[in-house]
């Protein structure tokens, strides 16, 4: 079996030196022994393990969720619809963050429809907008804040 420093495997995995460390001391990478030399000597499946927390980090995954999948795959008793039922949770969180989301750009875009990007900042609707606690961002068709 090869080993290699931590440079080589952030090259390789895509990953930052200092990302590897982080998940040594999170628990989802194991940390190295050291050689007599002091460095520290990764196995290969380290570059592998690394890619699998990298993109399921891209798929919106939390590292306590990657985590929690890191350990069902080496559990025997995990089946294929225990991960299918993970990824449908997150399917779900994926979406309620889009509404979330598209209510944040409905209201941003009715603040900036009520602005006409004239006067001065203390007079600026959006500022205002947003220091007003009881203003639901609602706009009427000529661009006037209902408030």
């Amino acid at each position: 079996m090869t080993s290699m420093t931590i440079g080589k495997i952030a090259r390789l995995a895509g990953v930052g030196i200092e990302t590897i460390r982080f998940y040594e001391r999170t628990g989802l990478i194991d940390e190295p022994p050291r050689r007599e030399s002091g460095y520290r000597q990764y196995p290969e499946e380290t570059v592998a393990r690394l890619r699998f927390i990298k993109r399921a980090k891209e798929l919106g995954f939390t590292l306590r969720e990657i985590k929690e999948l890191l350990e069902l795959r080496i559990d025997p008793n995990t089946t294929c619809e225990d991960i299918r039922h993970r990824a449908e949770a997150k399917i779900s969180d994926i979406e309620e963050k889009i509404r979330t989301l598209e209510r944040m750009k409905e209201a941003l875009m009715k603040f900036t429809l009520a602005c006409n990007g004239r006067g001065p900042i203390s007079e600026c609707p959006i500022l205002e907008a947003m220091e007003d606690e009881n203003n639901d961002a609602s706009v009427d068709a000529d661009g006037d804040t209902n408030t």
